[in-house]
């Protein structure tokens, strides 16, 4: 199932799992499975304004492997997920981990990442997702206020978190506990004095996590909440094609993709591609027709055209003459005929 998006950053729209993996194995009776949710994601829904900003937290058991897995996906918050005991693949932005039994992980809102490769292994898996007002790297994070760390250890802990994006860590023992405390708090939601059982050891499990950090933790890099960072993930989801590259992007539209201003934007894409955001833009939309025209050597050029964003078929065919050295046709006819050097694969 692909994913859909269900929340927006300014003029952007960002893209969360729709769960439909997830879904049917709770109604086989594949896993068994725990959760509130504020309506993004499966499980018991919570009021709004109750515990404003924690979007989802739960916890599933799989008694053995299972046959399906996660689609990669983004959160419209900060996702931490413990593998109490079993095993299995997690990836994040491209780079495959492999869990086991104590590994706990942190991934921002721009990091894609998934559960199996392509399925879950068994395992019982805990997870919580905090929604802290940010999108994109550069943003300030906003904590919700039942968020009841001192001033000082919640800056030391937005710190940690922003300046290192590795993924996965080793769970303390007072992790452990907090996420078993919370895994009893979700399972007895409704009973009295519930939200303040679970706020406290939400709490708890945040200490937990700066303490851990404070430990593992062996660098921070301050490039990653630059203004640069956020560009650099956003051109590498053009180049990759994880963005829409039919779309009629304008200059204005692609800078507030990234929540920053027009000069702001095209200094940080100069700096990283050397180019433009127009001229990169073109760049890519070339690179994915060629995509197209060597895998679909029977589709019309023009077709192909248009669907990578041009809407003239001659500047096309010029554009892709400059870029790839051959004009559209003859690079489909060598696609055809077998023999053709992939020159857009040495960019």
């Amino acid at each position: 199932m692909p994913v859909k998006p269900n929340y927006r950053s300014r003029n952007a729209r960002y893209e969360i799992d729709s769960c439909e993996p997830q879904k049917r194995a709770v109604q086989s009776g594949k896993i068994e499975f725990h959760a509130l949710t504020k309506g993004y994601y499966l499980g018991t829904l919570m009021p709004k304004k109750t515990m404003p900003g924690l979007n989802s937290i739960g916890y599933w058991n799989a008694d053995s492997m299972q046959d399906w897995g996660l689609n990669a996906h983004r959160n419209e918050g900060v996702e931490i997920m413990f593998l109490e005991t079993g095993n299995m693949d997690f990836m994040v932005d491209r780079k495959q981990f492999r869990l086991g039994a104590g590994n706990f992980t942190i991934t921002r809102p721009w990091q894609l990442h998934k559960l199996g490769s392509p399925n879950i292994g068994p395992g019982r898996l805990h997870w919580l997702i905090l929604d802290v007002g940010v999108r994109r790297p550069h943003q300030d994070w906003r904590w919700p206020k039942w968020v009841v760390l001192t001033p000082d250890d919640l800056r030391e802990l937005t710190r940690k978190l922003r300046r290192n994006e590795n993924p996965v860590w080793k769970a303390t023992p007072p992790i452990i506990h907090s996420f078993q405390e919370l895994a009893r708090g979700v399972a007895a939601w409704g009973q009295p004095h519930s939200v303040s059982r679970l706020t406290t050891n939400l709490n708890q499990l945040l200490i937990g996590v700066l303490d851990a950090l404070g430990v593992q933790q062996q660098s921070e890099d301050k490039r990653f909440t630059s203004h640069q960072r956020t560009v650099e993930l956003f051109l590498r989801e053009l180049r990759t094609g994880r963005i829409n590259l039919g779309k009629p992007w304008t200059l204005d539209q692609m800078a507030a993709h990234c929540g920053l201003g027009i000069t702001a934007f095209s200094k940080c894409c100069r700096e990283i591609v050397n180019a433009s955001p127009m001229e990169y833009l073109n760049q890519c939309r070339l690179d994915q027709a060629a995509s197209a025209l060597r895998r679909s050597p029977q589709r019309a050029v023009t077709e192909i055209a248009f669907e990578s964003g041009f809407n003239s078929s001659q500047y096309f065919a010029t554009a892709f003459r400059k870029r790839h050295r051959l004009a559209p046709t003859e690079f489909q006819n060598r696609s055809r005929e077998g023999n053709l050097v992939k020159a857009s694969d040495n960019d």
